[in-house]
């Protein structure tokens, strides 16, 4: 990761800096825009794509910049290429402008999100996504189609999948086996609502469905769950174990049949109250009994699991590294090289009536767990990321998984097709 660095500076020096396309301007576009504008030589935000132009012209705004207003992609390139930061309401003539070396989705929205990313490929611009309820849902599609068009679609550096995928690599980069990857919670509680949570949103200026996804166990089941995709990994039964645990995450290797690890390949997990958060662990094993010496003489113990973590990540912070890995080094910090192994089915948060139309992540209605996708296709289970605006046909209970055979889906969604088509892409 520190070759990144070096690469900007370069950048710099040569007055060629990354130009970054950005889709949405909300509390994390926000932070990024500043990020790159005070601290990251060699890279600017060249323009900003938002269905409010108002929220995008804040983001250059709060950075110190004045951005102009540019409606077409001839406009937008013609901003670009003058070295004007440029804002503009249609995301797909951003795409189509030239001299944008990058895009980066941070719109947190299912379809969207998709059609955006599918016009990036289509384009032949890297992706770099903040989207995780995209990329779960399907990640393995776009991936796939992003290898074929020879452009990397990539998850950011700083959020907890990417965080664990840098620490995964680093771990089989020392000879070690990686047989549990984690998430470190602070708090969960599956039935908190838009209302419960609207307190915190508006403390920190956030978006309350993105903070309640976060609280009642959606986001951490997307993040997981990406991170399943990526590495080849499963989750140990619906929902993963999730357990509360107050102490150091060290001491989660104590808490796993090792055995049992093996015979799935791997898994995510997320531990709920451990030291540190909120990072990410990676617990995992060595053959070679001279190595585990060494391990146990730089004390991480006698195994057979031994522990690795970050203590934090860092969000917005660390996205323009991805950025760098995908334009000038062809990397990916996070992507699923194959079919999708874990997916996230959606639950009733409550009661729910026939009729009742589903209004999706971080509502009222339904949270997502985390279930393999041998299982969600065997039940033919609906996953969160194409619930929202979906019909019921029958109530369902409290805490039941819904399927497909429970509701009507809303018609002309270009997410419906794309799921369709990663099913038989990658049928079983």
């Amino acid at each position: 990761m520190i070759i990144v660095d070096t690469a900007l500076r370069r950048r710099m020096e040569e007055g060629r800096p990354i130009r970054v396309g950005m889709v949405g301007a909300g509390y994390m576009g926000r932070g990024l825009v500043r990020h790159i504008t005070a601290s990251v030589p060699g890279m600017r935000v060249a323009a900003i794509s938002n269905r409010t132009p108002a929220n995008a012209e804040r983001a250059y705004k709060e950075a110190g910049l004045a951005p102009v207003r540019a409606d077409t992609s001839d406009a937008i390139s013609a901003a670009v290429a003058g070295g004007r930061p440029v804002v503009t309401e249609d995301a797909f003539a951003l795409i189509c402008a030239e001299g944008i070396d990058c895009l980066v989705d941070v719109t947190g929205a299912v379809e969207f999100g998709a059609r955006v990313t599918v016009a990036a490929i289509e384009r032949g611009l890297p992706v770099v996504t903040m989207n995780a309820e995209l990329d779960c849902t399907i990640g393995p599609l776009l991936a796939h189609r992003a290898r074929s068009a020879r452009v990397v679609l990539s998850g950011a550096d700083g959020d907890q999948p990417a965080v664990q995928a840098n620490l995964l690599r680093f771990v089989r980069s020392l000879g070690v086996t990686p047989l549990v990857s984690g998430n470190v919670k602070g708090f969960q509680d599956e039935y908190r609502t838009p209302t419960t949570q609207q307190p915190f949103a508006d403390r920190w200026g956030q978006n309350v469905h993105m903070i309640t996804s976060f609280t009642d166990g959606t986001k951490v089941s997307f993040e997981q769950a990406i991170v399943a995709n990526a590495f080849g990994f499963t989750v140990p039964r619906r929902g993963m174990y999730g357990r509360d645990h107050r102490g150091h995450v060290d001491e989660l290797t104590e808490m796993y049949d090792v055995d049992e690890l093996r015979e799935h390949g791997g898994i995510v997990d997320y531990v709920v109250g451990a030291k540190p958060a909120p990072g990410v662990y990676v617990l995992g094993t060595h053959d070679d009994p001279a190595q585990r010496s060494y391990l146990d003489l730089y004390k991480l113990g006698r195994g057979p699991l031994y522990s690795f973590y970050a203590p934090y990540h860092l969000c917005h912070f660390e996205v323009p590294h991805t950025v760098v890995r995908a334009v000038d080094f062809g990397d990916a910090a996070l992507t699923p090289p194959a079919g999708p192994r874990v997916d996230v089915v959606a639950t009733a948060k409550r009661d729910l009536p026939a009729g009742a139309v589903l209004d999706g992540i971080g509502g009222y209605d339904i949270f997502g767990v985390a279930e393999s996708h041998a299982v969600t296709r065997a039940e033919d289970l609906l996953p969160m990321g194409i619930a929202q605006g979906c019909v019921l046909r029958r109530a369902v209970a409290k805490d039941t998984v819904i399927g497909y055979a429970d509701v009507t889906l809303p018609p002309g969604r270009l997410v419906d097709e794309l799921r369709t088509e990663q099913n038989e892409l990658f049928s079983p």
